[in-house]
C-alpha cells in the first residue's frame, strides 16, 4: 500500500532531488544508487520507490518543475529527467501548503493548520501511513522551556509562541499520526514534550542531521585510528558550500548548529577530546557542490608523530535524498511494526543520532541491518 512522505522545505534542493530520484527509479530512467535498503543482500521487504507520494509545507514559491530545471543546469539532476518526469513534479507540487512563518498566526493556529493539511493528504490518497521529513533551513540551536506535554499544549493554548518551526512542525507531525524523520540539525521532535506525544501516539521518529559528506569519512576513519590503538591528537576541517544550504549557514547562529552536530563524531569514537575546529565557509560560486579538507595529525608507537588529509568533494542533494528515501521507509515500516519514540537504530544516517545511538559508522550499520532484518520478522 503506498505511502505518503511530507517533506518540510518541499521546494528545496533535497525534497526536489528526492521527489525526481523516486520517479525515475519507478520510471526505469535510473537506478536507486546511494538508497541503502535497496541493496543487494540488505534485509527486509520494504515499500517500493514506485508507491511513494509526495507533499509538504513550503515558506517560498519556485515551483518544484522550475527547482528542478535550476538543479538541472547545475548539473545535479540529468536535464531529460526534468522533461520526462514533469507530470510526477506537477504532482508533487500540486500538494505542497503554505508553511509555517512567525507572525503571520499563533503557533497554536498554525499546529492545527499544518497538522489539518497532513491528515487532508493521507486521507484524500488513500494513504496507510505518512511520515514527515524535514529537510528545511538549519536553524539557530533553541531549547524550550516546557519538561512535559502538558505544560506546552497549555502554553501553546494561551497563545505563547514556544516553539522553534522545526520543533512546531514535529509538534503537528505527531499530532496529526505521523512519524517523522529530522534530517537537519534543527531542534525538531527532541523536546521531552514532544518525546512524550510521539510516544503516547505510538508514533517513531528519527535523526537527527543527515551524515551525507565530511561526517560520514569522519565516522568511517575514526574506528580505524581507535582499532589500531594510534591516538588521534588533532582533527582539524574546512567545509567549503554553495546553495541555500551554504547560504543558510553563512548565519553564525545557524552554523553553530552544524558546527556543533558535525564535531561530536571523532572524540566519541576515540575516547578523547582531540584538538581542531570544524569552519564552514559560503561559497556562492560553488552552487550545489561542497567541498571539505580535513587534516588529521595522530601518534604511532613510540611517539612517532603522522598525519593524514583527505578532501571530498560531492554534491549534497545527491548523497541526501536516497537517505530521506531510506528513512521515509524505515520509519514507516517501524510504525506499522509497532515501535514508538526514538529509533537509535537509524543511526547510521546522522551525524547527531539521536537516542544513543553512537557514531562509529561499522557500528552503526550492523545496528541498522539487524533491525530491517527484525522488521522483516515482525510484519502483521
Amino acid at each position: 500500500m503506498p505511502i505518503g512522505v511530507w517533506l518540510v522545505g518541499a521546494r528545496g534542493s533535497v525534497a526536489t532531488t528526492a521527489v525526481v530520484g523516486a520517479a525515475a527509479v519507478r520510471a526505469g530512467a535510473a537506478p536507486p544508487t546511494g538508497c541503502v535498503i535497496e541493496a543487494a543482500g540488505f534485509p527486509g521487504d520494504f515499500t517500493p520507490l514506485g508507491d511513494l507520494v509526495f507533499g509538504g509545507h513550503d515558506v517560498v514559491a519556485t515551483p518544484l518543475r522550475k527547482r528542478a530545471e535550476l538543479l538541472a543546469q547545475a548539473g545535479v539532476l540529468p536535464p531529460v529527467l526534468t522533461t520526462l518526469l514533469a507530470a510526477d513534479l506537477d504532482a508533487a507540487e500540486a500538494e505542497i501548503r503554505h508553511g509555517y512563518v512567525p507572525g503571520e498566526e499563533s503557533q497554536a493556529e498554525a499546529a492545527r493548520r499544518l497538522a489539518g493539511d497532513i491528515a487532508d493528504f493521507r486521507e484524500r490518497h488513500g494513504l496507510s501511513r505518512v511520515v514527515v521529513v524535514d529537510v528545511s533551513s538549519t536553524e539557530p540551536p533553541a531549547e524550550v522551556p516546557y519538561a512535559t506535554l502538558a505544560d506546552l499544549e497549555e502554553a501553546l493554548a494561551s497563545g505563547q509562541d514556544v516553539l522553534p518551526p522545526s520543533s512546531l512542525y514535529a509538534y503537528a507531525a505527531f499530532t496529526a499520526g505521523c512519524g517523522y524523520v529530522a534530517f537537519t540539525p534543527s531542534a525538531g521532535p527532541t523536546p521531552p514534550a514532544l518525546d512524550e506525544l510521539a510516544r503516547r501516539g505510538g508514533l517513531p521518529y528519527a535523526g537527527r542531521d543527515g551524515k551525507t559528506g565530511e561526517t560520514l569519512v569522519k565516522s568511517a576513519l575514526a574506528p580505524m585510528f581507535a582499532g589500531r590503538a594510534l591516538r588521534v591528537r588533532s582533527w582539524s576541517g574546512l567545509n567549503l558550500l554553495g546553495g541555500g544550504d551554504g547560504a543558510t549557514l553563512a548565519d553564525p547562529a545557524a552554523r553553530e548548529s552544524k558546527s556543533a552536530s558535525k564535531a561530536r563524531a571523532v572524540p566519541a569514537i576515540v575516547g578523547e577530546d582531540v584538538e581542531g575546529l570544524t569552519h564552514i565557509d559560503y561559497v556562492a560560486d560553488l552552487g550545489e557542490w561542497k567541498t571539505a579538507w580535513d587534516h588529521i595529525t595522530f601518534e604511532g608507537f613510540l611517539g612517532v608523530r603522522m598525519t593524514m588529509q583527505f578532501t571530498w568533494q560531492g554534491c549534497d542533494s545527491a548523497l541526501a535524498a536516497p537517505l530521506v528515501l531510506d528513512l521515509v521507509r524505515l520509519v514507516a515500516r517501524a510504525h506499522e511494526a509497532g515501535h514508538s519514540g526514538v529509533l537509535p537504530e537509524l543511526g547510521y544516517f546522522f551525524k547527531d543520532p539521536l537516542g544513543g545511538a553512537g557514531h562509529d559508522l561499522p557500528t552503526q550499520y550492523a545496528r541498522l541491518v539487524a533491525f530491517a532484518q527484525a522488521l522483516s520478522e515482525e510484519r502483521p
